[in-house]
């Protein structure tokens, strides 16, 4: 669908209620579009976690304008299937991402050199120090 106000028309066929009661939800979805305005948005919330993140963020349910309680994660459902016709993983995403040499490179965060870890003996917390302990060895740096 090309817009959230046909997802929450197809709501209201579905469900009764108002375009209202559910276009905030459809609007959750597609906020990525902000971002990235081609179909690719749809991979930040089109997909069973983002199912499961709409409900944590409105809520198990939804009382309608005609009073009927609307189980969220159904509308998120509706909305994802409308968009592609299943429900995929997040890994069904990923899956499709090349990674770059940028994604894979691994730098020290700044002022991180030089900062010490203590590896502790089995049992005992990690002291970390800019400089070994009294006595000690700095078995790690970072």
């Amino acid at each position: 669908m090309a817009h959230c106000y046909y997802h929450a028309l197809s709501s209201v066929r579905k469900w009764g209620g108002t375009v209202d009661d559910y276009l905030p939800l459809h609007q959750w979805f597609d906020e990525s579009k902000a971002i990235l305005a081609d179909p690719r948005h749809r991979a930040l919330r089109h997909h069973a976690e983002g199912i499961f993140m709409l409900e944590a963020i409105f809520g198990e349910t939804l009382v309608n304008a005609d009073g009927r309680v609307v189980p969220v994660r159904l509308i998120g459902e509706q909305h994802v299937r409308e968009d592609l016709g299943s429900i995929p993983s997040f890994a069904d995403w990923a899956r499709l991402i090349t990674p770059q040499a940028w994604m894979l490179r691994g730098n020290p965060l700044d002022g991180a050199e030089g900062v010490t870890i203590d590896m502790p003996v089995l049992g005992e917390a990690v002291a970390s120090s800019t400089r070994p302990p009294a006595g000690g060895a700095v078995r790690t740096v970072i």
